[in-house]
């Protein structure tokens, strides 16, 4: 579904991707971990058109990604960003209504009405500016905002970023509901344990280069990892 191959990315004369390569499959979820600065923001930036690479090639379902980051929208391949940056001068209704902005009418409405199923106190608070949103709110609008968009993979970037434990558990109980309604799921967290748990497959990347890959079991059985990643 997904295949990233020889990815370089540069800010001026910092290199924050070299010779990355991953894949991920239709039905997956596939995470991507790392320590703060690593560039597992960046991948996903080159992903969604954000961030230009300076050498490589992304294929998303047997094509070549378009470089404009609407066009790639339009492909199926979205990104929820860290920090889940809502719109927080509109309303939820809003918000989502940008989400699905490439949809109209009925099938919009319809759309929102999915997403009120989902996420029944976004329906409650529909009128609500997103500003005034808990950071666990924020996040589960961010990331309906991201399924309004039918995305084929959707990415979602430090989903679990200063969330109280509670909250975070909730999180990846939807990512895991996300995967089973037949979206593919690429992961970025520093939460390592968290995001191997619900992974298929997993990657670990340094200092802009992917250092292991494996099955997600498999990496959370590695000694290695664990002493970096997983407390032991």
């Amino acid at each position: 579904m997904l295949n990233v191959t020889g990815l370089y990315a540069s800010y001026g004369h910092i290199d924050a991707l070299k010779d990355v390569n991953i894949s991920a499959d239709e039905g997956q979820i596939v995470s991507i971990i790392g320590s703060n600065g690593a560039g597992k923001s960046t991948l996903l930036r080159c992903l969604s058109g954000i961030v230009k690479p300076s050498a490589g090639e992304i294929i998303f379902m047997g094509k070549n990604l378009p470089k404009k980051p609407h066009k790639i929208v339009g492909t199926g391949l979205v990104h929820v960003p860290e920090g889940r940056k809502t719109f927080s001068g509109l309303t939820i209704r809003d918000n989502l209504l940008v989400g699905g902005y490439l949809f109209k009418g009925k099938e919009l409405e319809k759309d929102l009405e999915e997403q009120y199923e989902r996420f029944p106190i976004l329906k409650e608070r529909r009128n609500q500016f997103a500003g005034t949103l808990s950071g666990g709110e924020q996040q589960m609008l961010a990331i309906s905002r991201g399924l309004m968009a039918k995305p084929k993979m959707i990415m979602l970037d430090e989903p679990s970023l200063g969330l109280a434990p509670l909250i975070v558990q909730q999180v990846y109980e939807l990512i895991q509901q996300i995967r089973i309604s037949g979206i593919t799921v690429l992961l970025v967290e520093q939460n390592a344990n968290m995001a191997l748990r619900v992974a298929h497959r997993g990657y670990v990347l340094e200092t802009g280069r992917i250092v292991t890959s494996d099955s997600a079991s498999a990496l959370l059985e590695n000694d290695a990892v664990r002493k970096a990643y997983l407390g032991g």
